[in-house]
């Protein structure tokens, strides 16, 4: 007998928070010679506790000490974010991921996204089909990115030399 429709829906939200745990705690590790390392560890461990606390058990995204830490660190993301891109508005002069703050921008914006869909899904812990289609998307987004970005060596040539030693 095959299972249920959407049966596969709680199994795939927690492994969505699972595969985001490691990426934050992965994007926490590589932070190791950036200049301002301490700071971004942090910023990149508190969604991978938090994803790693969802994957555990969906349901804490409806505890008020989840749900608090988790609308400080958007919001705070969510300030950096704008001042990135103002920064990178009026300074940019290449590609956008050649920049410092361009992928911090980015890093910032997957932070964001994935914490306010973590934090939506509190009044149904795997959500909907669209919800659970975008976390899904947004999970694998990180890692075939930087499988991209490992594979085109000439897309780090421009880095500084702390980004390319790492990866």
């Amino acid at each position: 007998m095959a299972p249920a429709a959407g049966s596969w829906a709680p199994v795939l939200w927690r492994a969505c928070n699972w595969l985001m745990a490691a990426f934050f705690a992965l994007a926490a590790l590589v932070q190791v010679n950036d200049p301002d390392a301490g700071l971004w560890m942090v910023v990149y461990m508190i969604p991978a506790v938090l994803s790693l606390l969802v994957g555990l058990n969906p349901l804490v995204t409806g505890n008020l000490i989840w749900k608090s830490a988790s609308a400080i660190h958007i919001f705070f993301c969510i300030a950096w974010a704008v001042g990135l891109a103002c920064h990178l508005w009026l300074h940019s002069q290449q590609n956008i991921l050649h920049e410092e703050e361009g992928r911090e921008l980015f890093g910032l914006v997957i932070i964001t996204v994935w914490m306010g869909l973590c934090h939506s899904s509190s009044k149904n812990p795997v959500g909907g089909r669209i919800q659970l289609a975008t976390a899904i998307a947004i999970a694998l987004l990180p890692f075939i990115s930087w499988t991209y970005i490992y594979i085109n060596k000439e897309m780090r040539s421009s880095w500084p030399t702390h980004c390319k030693t790492v990866i």
